[in-house]
């Protein structure tokens, strides 16, 4: 350990001499405190103090003291009066304060009573919020009141965000609490005033939307209903029986989005993790999926929900599942007819089939073959019954029906064992019931040019199929003659059950819109762009957009560019931060930020310390809590309990590459952590889905005896997005993240709901760990300025090049092939098609560079590429000389992409320094 030092701006300078407390060592040892000053860029004189070892090199304990290492050292100085420094870097604002009165060398400084004094770590502790920060009666926004009479408390919520918002928004009250105000600071203070006003008139609109509108009044009821029936446990017990604040102001900022208002607005929620976003979506869902039953949408899909990783969270499947099982019971109790409300998971790949394939041949079958009798449980995407909370699902194949289906076995419960729950996992049986909510990752998007089925998704199918459990009908195409998705029907497709223009989607949601940048973001932005086209062509209207994000950074332009809307985000910043309407700091701690590192020994090294020493104390707590908890304070009966809390640690790594390290170091450095030995699991993007399942399965219901616990978690960016465990409450960090906003969400996944401790072990070699742990509490603190602007662009035409034959292929699909009578998959099909449409070349480019929105002289050159890929592309066509079999091989530059993925791998560069 390297000795502490402390630097700061003074005019006068009292050091405490700590020579006396190191001769109880021996003659030879000694330490001395050496000064230097220079003139600082401000005007004044900058101090740096440091304390150094100055043993002898010939002590009998060089080996231990004299190579850099002074332990339980401390330096305190007690200047007479200083200056802060000032985080440059940063820009003024009247939300933050960019003071720092000290930095530390080595170590981390804190004020104490009469200057400054370094602790061993720099340390940072993040307090847990409030959700009601007023000096008044809050409003009952508990279910059951909102479920019989939501004005009484929405009105005085309401009231009180008026009252907060004349005192917390008083210029004179800002400027006076500023340091430095400044010109630009006024500007930005009223622009974001005028934020929070706007935010107010939403709450308002929503009120009168209740007022004036019967049925979404009842929806909004109903949904209430259903969301206290959703946190029941299999005991009826209440997880919890209201919502937070936030929560009511966000659904009712939004409602009017639930009658398809405001689509042109892309409203996103930014808010701390773990404060119940999931939730406030889900009441959003569940208001417009009761409103679009009793406007006649009796079938179809309300919400599209997709999640930009390739494993989603199970434990958000199940809170969707659970809601929209709680939603049905209601629907069912008020007579609201159409179709149960259910659940879409729509992944493919490995994790979920994109088909059951009804075939002979094994090979052809693959992992997901019919007669395997394993094979349905491999697809249990539910680890209870949503209806009564128990794990008593079954799973099993159904020839008669062709489906996966989860059934529940327990005969106490609402949905019982008769039918299958309303959940579908295999993407054709989505297409087919096109459930009320479909849950999903980001890259299923690119499947609408190559999926007819996908229709559903944004427009009517093109019929209905009148055999039980076979549902909606697409394209004719071989082996299915009138378009029935059950490989084995040959029914003639009957009439739809709705009015066609209903069938497309009111929401869009993206969850995680932070990390939708770069080429994903770039290429998901056609895409979306596409889907908003088929839509509006196809069903008259265009989805609203909901979206998530941890960072507020360049959202603005982020949205512009991904959806071609402008975008507000709920709640609106506080004018001081951590201290607004809905949310604040309470005395009570919820994240310890510890900063370490690493100096004369390897990371590795210091990581292995680390998790030895961890393991061994919760063992040692674990096996004589008579002993060890006076120690520290606490009744030997909370012993067990404690364990439980704490006894598993999370490993977060950056690199693939660190976490195999740290298995490997498992298995050979951490030898000296007494039986039983620690238990390692993987959680990263390369764990099979079923082994993701048995691991939170693991941590979230751990065993009985210790040993067979899951004691350390190696985690990568998969966990760090909808992973929520109680149990989960120290976390290692090796090295910084590559973004500040993955810090965040990382860091995120310990403590949400018991104090945390979060070691970040930073790579000091690097520049930018080095620099962020010099500043490591401001970083903390201030973590959304540090938050870089998400690099995303419209206007790439190598992006162009990879999503052309995607969306030309989507709109051969989805435009033309119902009015062509036929299937235009293959190559004569469509070269027989366009031979009778004379202006196919000239209409497409059009409707591509309208949707791209290539019509400035700035995107002159894509739309000049649009043209000439065309071009090539109808010349291919008709060549009667073109022997290719498929209409996608006759695109100028590749097929279309398999996933919105399909792009090369990103390297990420970094320069400067981040303060």
């Amino acid at each position: 350990m390297i000795s502490p030092g402390c630097d700061a701006l003074v005019d006068g300078v009292s050091l405490r001499p700590f020579a006396q407390t190191l001769s109880t060592y021996g003659a030879g040892l000694a330490a001395e405190i050496r000064l230097e000053g220079a003139a600082h860029q401000s005007g004044n004189f900058e101090i740096v103090a440091e304390l150094v070892n100055d043993s002898d090199h010939d002590h009998p304990l060089s080996g231990t003291v004299c190579k850099g290492r002074l332990f339980e050292a401390r330096l305190a100085i007690e200047p007479e009066r200083t200056a802060d420094f000032v985080l440059e870097a940063l820009p003024d604002s009247f939300r933050y304060d960019r003071r720092v009165p000290a930095y530390g060398i080595n170590c981390g400084v804190r004020m104490g009573k009469d200057g400054f004094e370094t602790i061993d770590l720099p340390e940072f502790d993040k307090r847990r919020p409030i959700f009601w920060t007023v000096d008044q009666e809050a409003p009952d926004l508990s279910f059951a009141c909102l479920a019989s009479d939501p004005l009484t408390s929405c009105e005085m919520l309401a009231a009180a965000h008026a009252r907060w918002g004349d005192l917390a928004w008083d210029l004179d009250a800002v400027r006076n609490a500023s340091v430095d105000w400044s010109e630009h600071m006024a500007i930005h203070f009223e622009k974001e005033k005028r934020g929070y006003e706007e935010e107010k008139a939403r709450l308002k609109r929503g009120i009168e939307l209740l007022k004036g509108d019967e049925r979404l009044m009842q929806a909004f009821k109903l949904m209430n209903e259903a969301m206290a029936l959703s946190t029941l446990d299999s005991e009826g017990r209440a997880k919890y029986d209201a919502w937070r604040p936030f929560q009511v102001g966000f659904l009712l900022a939004n409602l009017g989005s639930c009658a398809g208002a405001e689509t042109e607005i892309v409203d996103i929620v930014w808010f701390p993790t773990g404060g119940g976003k999931t939730e406030t979506y889900l009441g959003l869902i569940l208001t417009a999926a009761f409103y679009d039953r009793m406007r006649g949408k009796t079938t179809g899909i309300t919400a599209w929900s997709r999640f930009p990783l390739r494993l989603l969270s199970l434990q958000q499947t199940q809170r969707f599942a659970n809601a929209l099982a709680a939603a049905e019971i209601v629907r069912s109790r008020y007579g609201l007819g159409g179709d149960p409300f259910g659940l879409g998971f729509l992944i493919g790949g490995t994790s979920t089939p994109n088909d059951i394939k009804d075939t002979r041949s094994v090979k052809e079958r693959g992992q997901w073959d019919f007669e395997d009798d394993d094979m349905p449980g491999r697809l249990r995407m539910l680890k209870n019954c949503p209806f009564c909370k128990r794990d008593t699902i079954a799973m099993k194949f159904r020839r008669k029906y062709w489906r996966v289906e989860h059934r529940c076995t327990n005969e106490d419960c609402h949905w019982g064992p008769k039918e299958p729950i309303p959940i579908w996992v295999v993407d054709s049986e989505v297409w087919r019931n096109l459930p009320t909510v479909v849950v999903g990752t980001l890259d299923k998007a690119a499947g609408i040019a190559f999926q007819t089925n996908m229709r559903g998704m944004v427009a009517a199918p093109n019929g209905y199929c009148p055999e039980p459990g076979h549902g909606h009908t697409y394209a004719v195409k071989s082996g299915r003659p009138h378009g029935c998705l059950h490989p084995r029907c040959n029914a003639p497709s009957g009439a739809l059950p709705m009015d066609p223009k209903l069938y497309g989607v009111t929401y869009r949601l993206q969850d995680e819109l932070h990390l939708l940048r770069d080429s994903l973001g770039a290429v998901d932005a056609h895409y979306e762009a596409l889907f908003d086209h088929f839509q509006n062509e196809l069903s008259e209207h265009k989805p609203k957009i909901l979206a998530s994000s941890a960072t507020l950074s360049g959202y603005e332009r982020q949205s512009q560019v991904l959806y071609r809307r402008d975008a507000r985000v709920f709640p609106q910043p506080e004018p001081k931060a951590g201290h607004g309407f809905w949310s604040g700091p309470d005395e009570k701690s919820m994240r310890r930020f510890l900063a370490v590192a690493p100096r004369g020994q390897t990371i590795e090294y210091a990581l292995d310390r680390m998790a030895v020493s961890l393991q061994t104390a919760i063992r040692e707590l674990h096996d004589d809590p008579a002993r060890v908890a006076p120690t520290f304070g606490v009744d030997p009966s909370l012993a067990p309990w404690l364990v439980d809390l704490y006894g598993t640690n999370v490993i977060y790594g950056n690199t693939l590459r660190d976490l195999d390290a740290v298995e490997r170091s498992a298995e050979t450095q951490w030898g000296d952590i007494p039986d039983p030995p620690a238990r390692v699991v993987s959680l990263t993007g390369r764990t099979p889905f079923e082994d993701v399942s048995s691991v939170l399965d693991q941590l979230e219901r751990p065993d009985p005896d210790f040993a067979k616990r899951v004691h350390v978690v190696a985690a990568s960016s998969m966990m760090s997005h909808g992973v929520d465990v109680d149990r989960l409450n120290v976390m290692t960090m090796l090295g910084l993240p590559l973004t500040t906003a993955e810090f965040i969400q990382a860091t995120a996944r310990v403590g949400r709901t018991w104090p945390s401790l979060v070691f970040v072990v930073h790579k000091i070699a690097r520049e930018r760990d080095a620099s962020v742990y010099r500043l490591f509490p401001q970083y903390v603190d201030q973590g959304d300025r540090f938050v870089e602007p998400i690099p995303i662009t419209g206007k790439s035409r190598r992006v162009l090049e990879r999503t052309m034959p995607g969306l030309a292929f989507a709109r051969i699909l989805m435009m033309h092939q119902p009015n062509a009578g036929t299937g235009l998959w293959k190559g004569h099909q469509l070269r027989n098609y366009l031979s009778g449409v004379p202006n196919f070349g000239k209409d497409e480019i059009a409707a591509i560079c309208g949707m791209l929105g290539y019509d400035t002289a700035d995107t002159q050159s894509l739309m000049n590429d649009v043209e000439s890929w065309y071009d090539r592309f109808v010349a291919n066509v008709e060549d009667p000389a073109n022997g290719s079999e498929w209409a996608n091989d006759l695109g100028p530059r590749g097929k279309p992409m398999l996933s919105l993925r399909d792009v090369e791998d990103q390297v990420p560069v970094w320069g400067g320094d981040p303060q």
